[in-house]
């Protein structure tokens, strides 16, 4: 059966966890190529890290191009025994699909695939142009061996995509409420303040930096990054450690360390943002405070996919199914849109978010038909 429920309760049975299979991919893969798609199965990986197996899958040669994307892998059930039904058992209960990825994204994915493959047996079995499908199992981890290379390899091959939709489960309490359009970007550190070791009963004979990571914790904290722009709201930077190592209560240690993440808008690249908070920190530092960032890798920098006419054709698509007009948003964490959004703009429609990873994770059966007959009204304004 190739309708949504059927393709996500035959992917939810496929225990993905990152960074296994489980048959995921497979599932999705012998559908479409029983129904006409060129498929690629493509395993990608580098030294310190799993080899990921992705799926690309193509019908048509032409443009346009618009490609769904999305993972099935999922993160961990957690106590199974906590589930009302099986984690992976795809169990179907007073209307609602149970299991760990029916909503985020098997579900998601299930319901492009029943949406495209309705619109190509009623379009003669091909596209007026192609349709892609671009599926990871990297996306839930660290997310080096997926999107982000099968991009590359796509790009390689010569082939370019017009326009993309990502199924993450975007909606915030009803499936219509909301449209990603944008993420703000991921930086994350950690301070150092050094001190000097000695004994609390001889303070003049030691530095401790405990006082004075707090006081670099503040002055970083206390001003606003910026005030919000068009597309996003305000970046934040959030301490979420601090630590001395020091386990003796008569001892001074001789560091101290906070960790910290900021979330970034479009005021700020990575370098600028960097170099904004380093400049604080000196400032406040002055010459007293002998203090350092030692800043991590990030592969999240902020995009957004500007309001036109892609836009407007789902915005159409999803009021005529839930009567509801979807806000644009850019609020929320990081996904592999940013990846995509190098190769062409892409927006995040999926099913409502509310139980993602967690006990009992579910959604609606009826909202997997309804975001079916969305998708399926975003291919029909595509190639119209």
């Amino acid at each position: 059966m190739n309708d949504a429920l059927s393709i996500a309760r035959d992917l939810v049975r496929c225990p993905s966890v990152t960074p296994v299979d489980a048959g995921a991919l497979g599932v999705l893969e012998s559908i479409l190529k029983a129904n006409g798609f060129e498929t690629h199965r493509v395993t990608f990986g580098e030294p310190g890290t799993s080899d990921i197996d992705n799926l690309y899958a193509r019908i048509g040669t032409e443009a346009p191009h618009i490609t769904f994307a999305g993972h099935t892998d999922v993160v961990p059930p957690g106590d199974e025994s906590a589930w009302t039904h099986g984690a992976f058992a795809g169990e179907v209960k007073d209307g609602f699909l149970y299991g760990r990825g029916a909503v985020d994204m098997k579900g998601g994915i299930a319901c492009s695939a029943a949406a495209v493959l309705q619109y190509l047996a009623e379009n003669g079995g091909r596209p007026k142009g192609s349709i892609s499908f671009l599926i990871t199992g990297d996306e839930e981890d660290i997310s080096v061996n997926g999107t982000i290379k099968l991009l590359q390899w796509v790009a390689a091959r010569g082939e370019k995509f017009d326009h993309c939709v990502l199924g993450e489960p975007s909606n915030v309490e009803v499936l219509g409420d909301c449209i990603k359009v944008g993420r703000r970007g991921s930086q994350s550190g950690t301070l150092y303040v050094e001190g000097v070791q000695g004994h609390v009963a001889y303070p003049h004979r030691a530095a401790n930096p405990v006082p004075d990571i707090s006081r670099l914790i503040v002055a970083l904290s206390d001003e606003p990054l910026d005030h919000g722009s068009a597309q996003f709201q305000a970046s934040n930077l959030e301490f979420t450690s601090v630590d001395v190592g020091n386990a003796a209560s008569n001892v001074i240690p001789g560091q101290a360390r906070a960790k910290f993440n900021i979330r970034f808008n479009d005021h700020h690249t990575q370098a600028t943002l960097r170099e904004l908070v380093e400049a604080r920190l000196q400032k406040a530092a002055g010459n007293r405070i002998k203090a350092r960032i030692v800043w991590e890798p990030s592969n999240a920098n902020v995009f957004v996919t500007k309001p036109g006419p892609f836009t407007d054709l789902a915005v159409a698509a999803i009021e005529e199914v839930t009567g509801r007009k979807p806000e644009l948003s850019t609020s929320g964490g990081t996904s592999d849109a940013r990846f995509i959004a190098n190769y062409c703009p892409v927006i995040e429609f999926g099913l409502v978010g509310q139980t993602m990873h967690q006990i009992d994770e579910r959604t609606p059966v009826s909202d997997l038909e309804k975001l079916t007959r969305i998708y399926r009204g975003v291919l029909d304004r595509y190639f119209a």
